[in-house]
């Protein structure tokens, strides 16, 4: 059921600066759409800084244009972003002190310092994957379409089992520049590089895997891709990038893509995917990529093919040094692709 924003709320004017996400003004009870901010970076392998990205994301969000000639009007059915959590922030800083000096050495190389920091992220992180499951919970419970915005791309795990338990056979939708499919790296079991791996030993509900703009991976990975027998299948950017410059059909081929998914898919959305150029401050950002309407086509052609999106994610935002207030070109960006997922997922629903 849809509930609208207040009578007063003009859609057409500027965003109040201390307004909520998107500027609307839904709270909590009204919103069809809760959207959960998870800034922890732990484990980022490369340079840190998604931890700032739900913050900077809310921010941008107020410059974001409601209507979206692909999706409508998403604000009509409420949106609201919960506040950022205190003892996630605390979280993410006693783990990230564990585990720099892991990160710093490359791994813990038989050293049982080492090796004991990175336990302690692991303990940590087993910690917010059960926190971040409940608050999903919470809003499923009340019958909301859930969000998440990283932080790192360790956070949506618990977010993930949420969903899959509801939602038997569940298919995963994984846009993203890496496979994400290391048992472990550098020490770390819940690491970014790790997620779907996670998902694909940990999570029975989830039956199917389809992943789209992989174009850095392991040898390792790539033969657990095989091992799979089809449970989980990737689209490379190679193959994209050969189909774009051979002239072929990118929305034949997405199509193509899309048919193993089930009735039901979770989109989990690493804004690595896209071409460096959209995010150019992200944790481990790969040349190549989605641009950004390569990156809309998908997603719409999800949409179209009736498939309902029950959940999504958003990771590994990372607003430039030094910027502030929601001004920097990777949270304007973030802003408009979180705008997007909830329209689509709205829509699927619809």
């Amino acid at each position: 059921m849809k509930s609208a924003p207040s009578m007063k709320f003009d859609p057409n004017a500027a965003a109040a600066p201390e307004s909520g996400l998107f500027g609307l003004p839904d709270d909590q009870q009204s919103a069809r759409v809760h959207v959960l901010g998870v800034p922890f970076d732990a484990t980022t392998s490369f340079r840190k800084g998604t931890a700032r990205g739900p913050e900077a994301i809310r921010a941008a969000s107020r410059q974001v244009d409601l209507y979206d000639p692909l999706n409508g009007r998403p604000y009509e059915a409420g949106i609201w972003m919960a506040p950022l959590d205190a003892k996630v922030v605390a979280w993410n800083d006693e783990a990230s002190r564990a585990a720099e000096p892991v990160i710093a050495a490359g791994g813990v190389e038989g050293d049982a310092k080492l090796r004991k920091a990175a336990e302690r992220v692991d303990t940590i992180q087993v910690e917010l994957n059960r926190w971040v499951e409940e608050r999903t919970n919470e809003s499923l419970d009340q019958g909301k379409l859930c969000g998440l915005v990283g932080g790192d791309h360790s956070t949506p795990f618990g977010a993930i089992q949420a969903h899959a338990t509801r939602y038997p056979e569940l298919g995963i939708l994984h846009i993203d520049a890496h496979a994400d499919l290391r048992p472990a790296y550098e020490g770390f079991t819940w690491s970014h590089a790790s997620i779907l791996r996670n998902v694909a030993e940990r999570i029975g509900g989830v039956a199917r895997i389809v992943q789209v703009g992989v174009r850095d991976f392991s040898e390792e990975e790539r033969d657990f891709i095989v091992a799979s027998r089809g449970r989980i299948q990737t689209l490379f950017d190679l193959d994209w990038a050969d189909a774009r410059h051979s002239g072929h059909n990118l929305k034949a081929l997405v199509r193509r893509t899309l048919v193993p998914l089930p009735e039901t898919v979770y989109v989990t959305f690493d804004v690595d995917g896209l071409e460096p150029a959209l995010c150019p401050n992200t944790g481990t950002p790969v040349p190549g990529g989605l641009g950004w309407n390569e990156a809309m086509l998908l997603l719409d052609e999800l949409v179209r093919s009736g498939r309902r999106v029950v959940g999504f994610d958003l990771n590994e935002v990372a607003p430039a040094p030094g910027s502030t207030d929601g001004a920097g070109w990777d949270e304007n960006v973030g802003a408009r692709l979180l705008y997007r997922l909830i329209g689509f997922g709205l829509r699927s629903q619809a």
